[in-house]
């Protein structure tokens, strides 16, 4: 299975008698599936059957769900608005009274009153609502396949960017320990012309037992062995995820933290020009990477 990306966009359209309708879908990155629904008043029975198909195919995102809707004008019926017109009537006498020469209003001025006159869709039976209801969630599918499909054609891309990536980090790693600055005996060998340095430059004070000691210290604390072990292992676990082909956002997320941490432990440790470079070449990588899984579902 593709990785796939957390962005895209569909649109799919469907009609049913004088009814006619669209559904847009935009996904934009985000920590987990939040799903934002605006359909039109009197079908939010079908929030729970929208929420329960995106859930089935979306695992991360932030997924905006419009449903716009269309009714062909000959089907709308125009009705007086019994309540509207009886308020109308009602400010009219009252008028009457105060202002006994007013003229009283016509016919048409009286209907052409906001609200008085009302265009409403004819009342439908419960086998049609229905039958609407299935027409408009078997459209939504159409959306949701539609954006899966561009998802993963995204996730396809940024996939061949992360092998890139991994495969420069697994190099740089590889640079790191083929460097000869780093293997122990170039460190003790760096170290004991340092310590001999600063003896023939110190007093009589200064106990060589001591600096003997701190030399060991920073030997050890020098070898970056266990960052070199842990890169290579990290390069290793990527690589694995990325052939499972899930949803594999977030573990790629931790991991590439985890490369940056090895990354400027190995920089602190260096003691040599060479490797420093390489730790620095490192931590761009990496957060090249960073950027690129950011996307991924």
């Amino acid at each position: 299975m593709a990785l796939a990306s957390m962005t895209g966009f569909a649109r799919s359209m469907g009609e049913a008698g004088p009814i006619r309708w669209t559904w847009e879908l935009r996904s934009v990155n985000g920590k987990s599936l939040d799903l934002r629904i605006r359909i039109p008043t009197g079908l939010e029975t079908l929030e729970p059957k929208i929420r329960e198909r995106c859930s089935k195919v979306l695992r991360r995102g932030n997924v905006s769900i419009g449903l716009a809707m269309q009714r062909d004008q000959s089907e709308l019926q125009l009705q007086v608005n019994e309540t509207a017109l009886e308020a109308v009537l009602s400010t009219i006498d009252l008028l009457k009274k105060r202002v006994p020469d007013l003229a009283p209003p016509s016919m048409d001025g009286i209907l052409s009153q906001k609200g008085v006159f009302e265009l409403k869709e004819p009342e439908e039976d419960e086998e049609a609502q229905v039958a609407l209801h299935n027409a408009l969630l078997t459209t939504l599918d159409a959306a949701l396949i539609d954006l899966v499909d561009m998802r993963h054609t995204e996730g396809r891309a940024i996939s061949s960017v992360l092998r890139g990536q991994i495969d420069r980090i697994a190099e740089l790693t590889q640079a790191a320990e083929e460097q000869p600055a780093r293997t122990p005996e170039a460190i003790k060998a760096r170290l004991k012309k340092q310590v001999a340095e600063l003896l023939e430059a110190a007093d009589a004070q200064l106990d060589p037992q001591r600096l003997h000691q701190e030399a060991v210290f920073l030997a050890t604390k020098a070898d970056i062995r266990e960052e070199l072990d842990r890169l290579h292992a990290h390069v290793a676990a990527v690589r694995e995820l990325m052939d499972t082909g899930r949803a594999i956002g977030r573990r790629l997320d931790f991991l590439a933290q985890e490369f940056n941490r090895e990354a400027n432990t190995l920089c602190s440790k260096s003691n040599d020009v060479n490797l420093t470079a390489i730790g620095l070449d490192l931590k761009a990588v990496i957060d090249q990477l960073r950027e690129q899984i950011q996307n991924l579902e």
